[in-house]
């Protein structure tokens, strides 16, 4: 028997093994995303059975809805259960804005007098 000579790979052949690779490549990830499809109602059910017991754990464990004292302290206006800050401070605050507003709008309408008389068109 006479063997043939090894004859350099083709572009066409080359092709080929590229395409066959593909194709293999995407059978194996179609294969997988249909076990991923089959197994996702086992999924759901397990999941939504973990949260079943979870939420009948919490149940269990907690006391009455009206029960106030497990209720969380809002602190966003200083310490719990006071005010964060006095009412007079606030006052003060306010009352020295209106004077500095005050100041500075007689003072725009100084500036506007004054550019009125000097500047005449």
């Amino acid at each position: 028997m006479l063997r043939r000579s090894q004859k350099p790979a083709t572009t066409l052949h080359q092709q080929q093994q590229q395409l066959a690779e593909r194709e293999s490549a995407l059978r194996d990830q179609v294969e997988k995303l249909e076990r991923m499809i089959a197994a996702a109602p086992q999924l759901a059910e397990e999941v939504e059975r973990r949260q079943r017991e979870e939420l009948l754990h919490r149940a269990e464990a907690g006391g009455s809805r009206l029960n106030v004292s497990i209720g969380l302290t809002d602190t966003r206006y200083g310490a719990p259960g006071g005010r964060g800050r006095p009412r007079g401070a606030l006052r003060k605050v306010q009352r020295e804005g209106r004077i500095i507003f005050i100041v500075l709008a007689v003072a725009l309408v100084a500036l506007v007098i004054w550019l009125v008389s000097h500047l005449h068109f």
